[in-house]
């Protein structure tokens, strides 16, 4: 094949070499608009995956690449005025200039041709080419001239950086943050060869803006940021090779991805590659990564299908399908990195001391996770866990491990936890006339003997026309309370565990039928009217609600109120007001199901107006030593709705009427919604509400073990861990858990305690069985 690759970076010369080194009779060239050996930028960062792939496909390039590397296995932060180290990451570092020089010189050595000087502004100039690989960068003419197919999805982020390079060698990752009269800056800093580092300087726009630097040319950018590191510099000068861009070379980051990767123009098959289709923020070192490892699959696809011709339609297809599954694996954690950096400076930097905020920036991409760290570094992380049991109030003696953080107490108001997991609310639509019955106790019971600290029923309704069917739980009579009492009394007298009451109204998604019978499908008969912040049915052929009135305000928030001193009668040790999943009161917050002109809607004040004066209401009643929860859906998940951002106005709004805890759902406000799932994807509106708000929060969605558990409360980005359907699966989800990760501290209900040590002799004997498979 006749072979074209626009672009001189990794992936384009590395492909190129590939290609020539698997089959020589292919013709390739390499083209790049600037001169022979020469490259800008610093240093990049390799992962050892990379490396052994490399080692692989061309031990020849792998070996020089070694030769030139420098390997470093720890991070060090530098912070408020103190040192943390951590070790076991394993590093490589190499400068880019010698790394693209390594790879003109193989591409040289194997017969590839390459062309420098020469600005290449179209396809349409090698019409004799049967491939054409666009690595012309994240500026890529032809992607961008064919971007109605390539359909590229492009972000300038909000934060400026210069990239820059010292003489100084570190001898760790190392990470400073400097707090100025305006705001935080922050230096990525990485050693890349015997005698230079990386050194990378980030702020926010308006920290950017405030100090001028939007006026500064390169030569004072440079001057402001040695005076700013002065002390970690040590007398050693910042250096730059950025001078052909104009300006103070402070950049935006831009993410991109595009939704298709190749394209036929009618003479050659025209395939993105590297830093063209894709983007991964410098804050996991994942840019040359992405394209090694583009170039790699392209040619592993060649190989399977033959290299000629006829077979690139084959091999681009599958090499889109492939790298598209592991590209977004890498933004997704390269995109909770960049947000990290984007926000440290009034999220975190503040607020956090300098051992909580190294783990939250160790595990800020949420590919390191707690049980990850211990095998890095198990002395720093049992470090960390006795520094945070310490602020937990447990004092673990010397000769003894500290509890993980999800098996640490909790205290709110007068309610004390024995560790930080919740049984979320789930409905079970299983109640006659709203009260509970025996699987209700079964259900609850088994939960709160399997370790749960805090068990909640499923949302119970204020009112007969509150429910969401007509198997939901209600507390509007004596009767409900009573059979309520049961359930409570033997929580509190046969368990360690707390439970809650969770109070909410249905409105415009009630009168429907159990989910198995249909999920949101309205009744076919013995249904009731509705009410709403809006005429708006939640289903096209759902009931239609009918907007509330003032009138009907008063008779909720009484109802709402009624149930309240039922509840605290009953025993209950919190009470959550549900505002989430678009019933009643979320309703009344979300614009799209808001839509009223009066008092009650348009503002944020005017859309939380209603709920506040139902939450203060219920506070009004319920006895002042126990908390009061919020839950919220921090994200609607659809254009025009609520997002994260609103969600934290709503949040400040309950914390100031005297809320304890905001539980942070999301979605189900609307049926067109568009979730992004994802392991732990509603954590970060918790961390958000919880660091920039000030208040206590509980994260839900898709928390499933121990790790995910102890990375989010060990973090700060939780204080509760809300966990729903793994405690469908299995009651003694806690105690299951704690074993799995050698934790005795839990405590097991003594009627089973003969179970425990088989159990875990069981799990220690699965463990030797795999490790020896291994």
């Amino acid at each position: 094949m006749r072979i074209v690759c626009i672009g001189g970076g990794a992936a384009g010369l590395y492909f190129a070499l590939l290609m020539k080194r698997q089959h020589p009779a292919h013709s390739i060239a390499v083209i790049e608009r600037n001169r022979a050996f020469d490259t800008f930028g610093w240093g990049v960062v390799f992962s050892d995956a990379t490396m052994q792939s490399m080692r692989e496909w061309d031990p020849e390039t792998a070996s020089k690449i070694e030769d030139a590397f420098n390997h470093w296995d720890d991070i060090e932060l530098l912070f408020k005025g103190r040192k943390l180290r951590t070790t076991g990451h394993g590093f490589v570092g190499i400068g880019r200039k010698r790394m693209l020089n390594i790879l003109q010189e193989r591409c040289i050595e194997l017969g590839v041709e390459l062309v420098f000087e020469r600005e290449v502004d179209g396809d349409q100039e090698f019409p004799d080419a049967d491939l054409i690989i666009s690595a012309d960068g994240v500026n890529s003419k032809i992607r961008n001239k064919y971007a109605d197919i390539f359909k590229p999805d492009a972000q300038v982020r909000p934060n400026r950086y210069i990239w820059l390079g010292t003489d100084k060698v570190f001898d760790a990752f190392t990470f400073e943050f400097k707090r100025t009269e305006f705001g935080w800056f922050q230096a990525h800093i990485y050693r890349f060869d015997d005698k230079t580092s990386t050194f990378i300087v980030e702020t926010t726009e308006d920290v950017f803006n405030a100090h001028g630097l939007d006026r500064a040319d390169q030569n004072q950018s440079i001057a402001f940021c040695e005076g700013l590191f002065a002390e970690t510099l040590d007398g050693h000068k910042l250096m730059t090779n950025a001078s052909h861009l104009r300006g103070s070379a402070w950049l935006n980051f831009n993410r991109l991805i595009c939704e298709k990767w190749s394209h036929f123009n009618g003479k050659s098959h025209v395939a993105l590659m590297g830093d063209s289709v894709h983007t991964a923020h410098f804050a996991i070192g994942s840019g040359t990564k992405l394209a090694i490892d583009d170039a790699i699959e392209l040619t592993r696809q060649f190989d399977i299908f033959g290299h000629e011709a006829k077979s690139i339609p084959a091999a681009l297809e599958a090499y889109e399908q492939i790298r598209k599954v592991d590209v977004a694996r890498i933004q997704n954690a390269a995109r909770n990195a960049m947000e990290w950096f984007e926000v440290v400076g009034h999220r975190y930097a503040d607020q956090l001391e300098p051992e909580q905020f190294m783990y939250s920036m160790l595990t800020r991409s949420q590919r390191i996770s707690h049980e990850n760290l211990r095998l890095r570094d198990k002395a720093w992380l049992e470090g960390y866990e006795r520094w945070f049991a310490a602020r937990a109030g447990v004092e673990a003696a010397a000769n003894e491990a500290a509890p993980p953080p999800m098996f640490t107490p909790y205290k709110v108001r007068g309610l004390a936890l024995q560790n930080r997991v919740v049984m979320s609310p789930m409905a079970m639509y299983s109640a006659r006339d709203g009260a509970p019955n025996d699987l209700h106790l079964v259900h609850l019971g088994a939960r709160a003997m399997g370790g749960a600290a805090l068990v909640f029923p499923e949302m119970t309704c204020v009112s007969p026309d509150a429910r969401i069917t007509p198997g939901c739980l209600g507390l509007w009579n004596d009767s409900q309370a009573g059979a309520f009492r049961r359930v409570v009394e033997f929580v509190h007298g046969e368990t360690p565990a707390k439970i809650g009451v969770q109070l909410g109204h249905a409105g415009r998604k009630g009168a429907t039928k159990p989910p198995w019978e249909g999920i949101d499908q309205p009744l076919d008969e013995g249904g009731w009217p509705l009410i709403s912040a809006s005429p708006l049915p939640y289903l096209p052929h759902s009931v239609v609600p009918r907007p509330m009135t003032r009138e009907d305000m008063y008779r909720v928030i009484s109802d709402f109120v009624a149930a309240t001193r039922r509840a605290a009668e009953v025993g209950f040790d919190i009470l959550e007001l549900h505002a989430a999943h678009g019933y009643l009161l979320s309703s009344f917050l979300s614009p799209l199901t808001n839509l009223r002109t009066d008092d009650y809607g348009g503002s944020h004040e005017n859309r939380a107006r209603f709920p506040l004066e139902v939450f203060r209401a219920v506070r009004s009643v319920w006895p002042e030593a126990r908390p009061v929860s919020v839950r919220l859906s921090a994200h609607d998940w659809f254009e025009g709705g609520n997002t994260p951002d609103d969600a934290a106005i709503f949040a400040a709004m309950f914390k100031d009427a005297g809320a304890d805890l905001i539980d942070c759902s999301s979605g189900q406000v609307v049926k067109e919604e568009q979730p992004v799932y994802g392991r732990l994807f509603q954590t970060p509106f918790s961390d958000k509400i919880r660091n920039e708000i000030g208040v206590a929060t509980i994260a839900v969605g898709a928390i499933s073990e121990a790790d995910h558990a102890n990375s989010i409360i060990a973090a700060g980005r939780a204080d509760l861990c809300a966990v729903a359907r793994p405690h469908l699966a299995d009651p003694a989800f806690v105690i299951h858990e704690a074993a799995k990760i050698g934790y005795k501290g839990q405590a097991w209900p003594k009627q089973y305690l003969s179970g425990r040590l088989q159990y875990e002799t069981n799990l220690a004997r699965a463990a030797e069985a795999a490790g020896g498979a291994r």
